[in-house]
């Protein structure tokens, strides 16, 4: 009786594909490989890496930096004030406006921009902070940077940074 089960189910098993309906087969894997999605633009800090080398340097943080500060003047008059520098900030849940809190967050960060307090900030104002920010990302202080690096550095407590500094 064990001889004839297993024999059965060893039948079974080799009739299977043709006792399926048409239509039940499964597909045959595909003989070529799916396109690959295309490459998506780096983001954060490694948007700035022109050469593709895998860090920022500092030229490549200047080129970029200006450029940014060139998009962000849209009447092209060489300053950035509080509305265009945060016009394509998308406003926090559903709202169209900007919370409170979002809206405190960017008033400050334009105060610390403003360093004379004109009400504008030029592209020296700009590139002084952008240079202050790629200080802090180069931990290791070579002159590079990457994502990395930025994340630790943005991890750490400002005392610790002006104490690396000494």
């Amino acid at each position: 009786m064990p001889k004839l089960f297993s024999l059965a189910t060893a039948l079974l098993f080799l009739a299977a594909p043709t006792l399926a309906a048409p239509g039940d087969q499964t597909p045959a894997a595909p003989t070529t490989r799916p396109a690959r999605e295309p490459a998506r633009e780096p983001t954060g800090v490694m948007r700035y890496d022109t050469n593709k080398d895998g860090v920022v340097d500092r030229a490549e943080w200047k080129a970029g930096q200006e450029a940014r500060f060139k998009r962000l003047d849209t009447n092209g008059d060489g300053k950035l004030t509080q509305d265009e520098l945060f016009a394509r900030t998308p406003a926090a849940g559903n709202s169209v406006l900007p919370a409170d809190r979002q809206t405190g967050r960017q008033s400050a960060y334009f105060q610390r921009l403003d360093a004379d307090k004109d009400g504008v900030v030029t592209l020296i104002e700009f590139m002084a902070v952008a240079d202050g920010n790629f200080a802090r990302c180069d931990l290791n202080k070579d002159g590079r940077i990457d994502t990395a690096e930025c994340r630790q550095a943005l991890q750490r407590r400002p005392a610790d940074q002006t104490r690396n500094m000494r």
